[in-house]
């Protein structure tokens, strides 16, 4: 299946208003994705939304949040159901601090409705790090039934290898994400403990306008996606 697992919607600050429910399930539909998840800034508040509208349009959805942690790591955390990703959203706000979004400065953080119509605005600033540690939040993905992707591994501020110089051994994550089959080897190269074949590779966009979302260029077996999130993902 031809897939995007990070983007993010509106309600994500640093994210065009454009980037609505609506607006990003019918975008993929254009650009031929089969598969998509969308992942907001420490937040699973938009995927109601989203769910609504991937219905209406026929695309297959999976429910994801990218997490901050207390090392600034980003994590996809990636649920094969709503529900999951709506319990989840409670241990988020558990570890949220409460810091007031400026709009002004950082962007609007809309919460719509499955029609794009604006139902609230998140009030605390979601661009901040959870409290919670890396290793915690990958525990507690996988408590709630998602899967761990660790972000952008090898580029850009906020990856792993950025804040600790390095991917840790026996981290329980379930994918890397990569921007290319060079970043592969970097990562095989400077990793000698990770192993090609082992390895679940995802290269998604982390869209935040629509035109930045992928074409069907990332092609991944279904028997992939069922081992991660299971039949009804497919």
């Amino acid at each position: 299946m031809f897939y995007d697992l990070h983007m993010h919607s509106c309600l994500s600050p640093c994210a065009e208003d454009e980037m609505t429910p609506n607006n990003i399930c019918n975008m993929a539909l254009i650009k031929g994705l089969e598969i998509i998840a969308v992942t907001d800034h420490n937040s699973t508040r938009q995927l109601p939304a989203v769910d609504e509208a991937a219905k209406n349009c026929g695309i297959r959805l999976l429910y994801g949040t990218e997490i901050q942690t207390s090392e600034e790591v980003h994590v996809l955390g990636i649920f094969p159901k709503l529900a999951q990703s709506q319990e989840f959203q409670k241990w988020i706000d558990e570890r949220m601090p409460d810091i007031k979004n400026d709009p002004s400065f950082f962007g609007n953080q809309l919460i719509m409705n499955g029609m794009d119509e604006v139902t609230g605005i998140e009030e605390r600033l979601l661009l901040v790090s959870l409290n919670a540690t890396l290793e915690e939040t990958c525990d507690a993905i996988h408590e709630y039934g998602g899967k761990v992707i660790l972000a952008h591994v090898l580029d850009r501020q906020n990856s792993v290898t950025t804040q600790l110089g390095f991917i840790p051994p026996g981290l329980p994550y379930d994918g890397l994400e990569i921007k290319s089959e060079e970043q592969k080897f970097r990562v095989l190269e400077t990793h000698p403990w990770i192993h090609e074949e082992d390895t679940n590779w995802f290269v998604d966009s982390d869209a935040h306008r629509l035109i930045d979302m992928s074409e069907a260029d990332h092609f991944m077996r279904n028997s992939v996606f069922r081992q991660l999130w299971g039949d009804d993902c497919i």
